[in-house]
């Protein structure tokens, strides 16, 4: 984990230091002929990597005051190479302040990118209403710390005459052209979430809408592209779930202090892939209990990753949490504990939606 984060393991943090303490006895138990100056120079510099400007410039004066003390010792204090191994310790501290500077510099810069990113995600997916008849509904948005880019995720909710109905995908690719592919998806889920008798008609609707954007840009993304996504209808009366999975993470369904995955019976493709099956899945419908709540990620949430490359699983990790009071803390428990999970390595957006039945 780089700096830029600020979130360095604490071990990690006292490896300058310790640097310096090995050149030090390194310079005084071996031959006058080792000496532990270049140890004390890269203490300097990859303190300005991993500590604050202020850990920094106290290393480095600690440094400088080890190499001082190191040819009084030795008896070269005043001479050529004692001068010499002074002034390559000082250079290295200045080196080592100035990487911290470009590093904040930095840092804070890609701050603002998120932000703007996660801003002009928001503004493009406008945050549901908090309630629909019974259903309590709540989403977050979290934009990928190493690219800082607006994304592909999406997400939607519609009151229709069929019931509530949900969206959650992950269009292909990045920048500009995800957007538009978000916006084509999201307009088309609006308009034809109104009408649509069934989910796999819906699912038919949206797969048109985005192959034919394809066709109109043209290059990679009528060849290449394609959307994953989950469409759910509550019905009427909010006891019956239906779920139509196109290639996405299966949803969740937490009852208490349980967590089950909700995987489809028949797996099927991506939007803009369908043709390639030539079939149309039915959905599944499931009981929905009052007080359960469904969750919707994308694959920021399942593909994150520990320390050993180990997936997250929110079924293991969020069991036996519950039961949570409405959906905002479901959403809550599961961002903080991804986090904690992957400490804090996200390489994908997430995005995720969760309701609860009352």
């Amino acid at each position: 984990m780089d700096r830029l984060s600020g979130r360095w393991p604490v071990p990690v943090r006292f490896v300058p230091l310790a640097v310096v303490l090995i050149g030090v006895c390194f310079d005084l138990l071996t031959p006058v002929d080792y000496h532990g100056g270049p140890l004390l120079a890269v203490a300097c510099v990859a303190a300005g990597a991993t500590l604050s400007f202020g850990s920094t410039l106290l290393l480095s004066a600690v440094s400088l005051g080890a190499m001082v003390g190191l040819t009084v010792w030795h008896g070269s204090f005043g001479h050529v190479l004692g001068a010499a191994e002074i002034a390559n310790v000082f250079l290295a501290g200045l080196i080592g302040l100035g990487v911290n500077r470009l590093i904040d510099r930095y840092g804070r810069s890609l701050a603002t990118v998120r932000t703007v990113a996660e801003a002009a995600q928001r503004a493009i997916l406008p945050t549901p209403p908090e309630r629909m008849g019974p259903l309590d509904i709540a989403v977050r948005y979290r934009a990928a710390q190493s690219e800082a880019r607006i994304g592909g995720d999406v997400y939607a909710v519609e009151d229709t005459p069929f019931g509530t109905r949900l969206l959650i995908g992950d269009v292909r690719g990045k920048g500009l052209g995800a957007v538009g592919a978000v916006s084509v998806l999201l307009g088309a889920f609006r308009e034809a979430a109104e009408w649509a008798a069934d989910l796999p008609e819906l699912a038919e609707r949206l797969e048109h809408s985005l192959i034919r954007e394809g066709v109109r840009r043209a290059g990679e993304d009528q060849t290449e592209g394609f959307t994953t996504a989950l469409l759910a209808e509550f019905s009427a009366d909010c006891r019956t779930l239906r779920l139509l999975n196109r290639g996405h993470p299966a949803p969740y369904l937490l009852v208490g202090g349980t967590v089950s995955a909700l995987d489809a019976a028949e797996p099927d493709l991506p939007l803009g892939m369908g043709g390639l099956n030539g079939s149309r899945s039915a959905p599944d419908a499931h009981p929905l209990p009052p007080g359960g709540t469904l969750l919707l990620v994308t694959d920021g949430v399942t593909e994150a990753r520990d320390k050993a490359g180990v997936f997250y699983d929110p079924v293991v990790r969020l069991a036996g949490r519950g039961p949570f009071q409405g959906p905002r803390e479901v959403i809550d428990a599961l961002v903080c504990d991804v986090e904690e999970w992957s400490g804090g390595r996200g390489t994908d957006d997430m995005a995720v939606l969760a309701v609860s039945y009352h």
